[in-house]
């Protein structure tokens, strides 16, 4: 829809960041474009159950369910008068010049814009695992949308290991659930997450309800764990194989294994929009240059997880901010974002911290056997990018193009980060000076049939 001075605002994604943007162009008189995956917004954090699922809003977000209904509530209200074009369902898969290509329900549908925010979210961030591509071997993600969205727990008996708030989040809401949780090991140690403590208390609140969420967990829960290998048969994970922070040799049966270091931006869309990328050494990840409202470029803004890793409360904020930048260069009326600027610092604050306390696993990853696999849609092992390191140089695209990393489904989206982690160290190079995969189009798989159908 274009308002009245001929501009045409798009907003790819509609949790926490997406709405809040929408929220704010609406009460300046525009109408924007959302286009979302989701059935209905609230994205992966305040994911919705199907109609007819029976269990509460507080039984599937806990504390945050005020946050969840109120952004849901939101969210339909504009839906219902009509105060925003929404398309759920659908994907966006390409983008070039002013052109958005999405899959919608009724095909392949083109989007034109003047200006695009970007709220992409994130995704788990995994570290291969000897086994970890075996069948019955999710993401900590995967796991929660079972629970949120259908209500179950995948498998029998569960171990689940990682790093990060998440990974107490989901254990505590499984064990809520009736699951049977055999460990939940943390590679993050005793140590690191004491260093991360002054830091996080920049918000009290929420590391007082981490610490009483880590307590139920009791005896189940490893701090400072190896992983060594996830043993499997024909049908699946049989048992973790690990070490404990005094090195002693440990395992835990178990039929399903859940894995995640916190979370990685997902950035395919912003780099297609023509993004620049800074390794960060605090998220350890390649994450978009912007200032501090979320311009990412001409005509083009981002906001969420998709640009920094600040949770559900920071994707509100930046989502705000990136709205209002937005009204600004189309010299609009806009509101004051000093409010929301202190409070992104002192968000950021809580996230550095809380990424020096549960740490990519740097070591663990660059010291995997040859022969584990690192990228699961190709069937690459991390032999195989280490020789193409010797024999066709050091740089993240041309290894690719010699060992297939990152050619696959998931576009290098669960391979990327530990690949450039092995090819850094087996040259000798600083991670940032490997390089990141090019992005391509599409940026996810899709049928041809349905893509050549227009809607």
């Amino acid at each position: 829809m274009t308002d009245g001075s001929g501009e045409k605002v798009v907003i790819v994604g509609a949790g926490p960041a997406g709405i809040r943007a929408a929220e704010v162009l609406v009460q300046a008189g525009i109408r924007p474009v959302v286009i979302d995956e989701g059935l209905k917004g609230g994205g992966q954090i305040y994911r919705r159950s199907p109609e007819g699922f029976t269990r509460s809003p507080k039984q599937l977000y806990g504390s945050e369910a005020h946050k969840a209904v109120a952004l849901h509530s939101l969210f339909d209200r504009m839906v219902a008068v009509g105060a925003i074009d929404y398309h759920p369902q659908s994907s966006v898969l390409s983008t070039a010049g002013n052109l958005l290509q999405a899959l919608t329900p009724a095909g392949r549908q083109d989007f034109t814009y003047s200006r695009l925010i970007l709220a992409t979210g994130a995704m788990d961030r995994l570290a291969p695992v000897p086994g970890w591509q075996s069948p019955g071997v999710y993401s900590l993600g995967a796991t929660q949308i079972a629970l949120k969205a259908q209500g179950i727990a995948l498998g029998g008996q569960t171990v689940l290991a990682g790093s990060g708030p998440l990974l107490t989040l989901i254990a505590t809401q499984l064990l809520k659930a009736g699951a049977n949780i055999a460990a939940v090991l943390d590679t993050s140690s005793s140590r690191n997450q004491v260093s991360g403590l002054p830091g996080m208390l920049a918000r009290p609140t929420l590391v007082l309800r981490g610490i009483l969420m880590r307590s139920k967990l009791g005896r189940l829960y490893h701090a400072g764990v190896t992983l060594e290998r996830i043993e499997t048969d024909e049908r699946g994970p049989v048992a973790m194989h690990w070490r404990d922070a005094r090195g002693k040799s440990r395992v835990a049966s178990c039929d399903v294994v859940g894995l995640g270091w916190h979370l990685r931006a997902e950035t395919q869309l912003a780099g297609l929009a023509g993004c620049s990328f800074d390794y960060d050494e605090s998220w350890l990840q390649w994450l978009p240059r912007t200032d501090r409202m979320g311009r990412a470029g001409e005509r083009l803004y981002l906001a969420g997880d998709g640009l920094r890793i600040l949770g559900a409360d920071g994707a509100e904020v930046t989502g705000r901010l990136a709205a209002i930048a937005c009204l600004a260069d189309m010299g609009w009326p806009f509101p004051d974002a000093r409010p929301d600027l202190r409070r992104l610092e002192r968000l950021e604050r809580f996230a550095r911290a809380m990424a020096r306390a549960f740490p990519w696993p740097r070591d663990i990853v660059r010291a995997v056997p040859d022969e584990t696999v690192v990228c699961r849609c190709e069937g690459v092992t991390a032999g195989q990018l280490r020789e193409s390191v010797v024999y066709g140089g050091a740089e993240a695209n041309r290894v690719k193009s010699l060992a297939r990393v990152g050619m696959g489904r998931c576009q290098g989206r669960f391979c990327q980060l530990a690949s450039v982690e092995l090819i850094a160290e087996k040259a000798g190079l600083k991670v940032c000076d490997a390089g990141r995969l090019r992005e391509q189009a599409p940026v996810r798989p899709l049928p041809i049939g349905d893509w050549v159908r227009e809607a």
